[in-house]
């Protein structure tokens, strides 16, 4: 009778154990799911301020036409949505033509001083701050599911379950992988 009642207090404490341990999955899961939420709801806001700054520049630098051909194709293309790579993708390669942009507002002083500009470019910075945030938040929650998932004892339960490992959000810009040249030899 004594080893009946040990056996089934075993059983009921590997039981709870592994409800623990699922449930501990489940909540990183969605934690993932919600940062990767974050991310697109700040690339959202970045691709709808793009319209209106596109609009502000053409006013001053009209002949400019690919430029603001190629940020109307990638906006577009950001709504197809997709995984983390894809976003990815998506979101270094507008982060580049948002670069082009204000290197052609560089070359028109009247537009540079225009308050609309101006703002929307700040609005722009403070975007990309937030989701550089969100970036590294998700990143961060992904690790602690990955590790989680990748631990014994986590890992008996996480694949049976169906909990996988989650991609990281990586910048796949070949730019930021080596060291930036500097010349501070005077022009001649």
């Amino acid at each position: 009778m004594l080893t009946l009642l040990i056996i089934i207090a075993i059983i009921v404490l590997v039981g709870l154990f592994g409800v623990a341990t699922y449930n501990r999955l489940v909540r990183l899961r969605a934690l993932v799911k919600e940062a990767f939420s974050g991310i697109t709801v700040q690339l959202r806001r970045r691709a709808d301020l793009l319209p209106n700054l596109v609009e502000t520049v053409k006013g001053y630098a009209s002949h400019e036409k690919s430029t603001f051909e190629a940020i109307t194709a990638a906006r577009a293309s950001m709504a197809g949505g997709g995984g983390v790579a894809a976003t990815a993708a998506a979101d270094a390669q507008m982060t580049g033509l948002i670069g082009r942009l204000f290197a052609v507002a560089e070359a028109y002083p009247e537009l540079k001083a225009s308050a609309n500009f101006q703002q929307l470019q700040s609005e722009i910075s403070a975007i990309e701050t937030e989701l550089q945030s969100a970036r590294r938040y998700y990143n961060a929650t992904a690790r602690d599911l990955n590790t989680r998932a990748q631990s014994f004892p986590d890992m008996l339960f996480a694949g049976p379950l169906g909990i996988a490992q989650e991609e990281y959000y990586k910048d796949e810009d070949p730019a930021i992988q080596t060291t930036p040249k500097i010349d501070f030899t005077p022009a001649a």
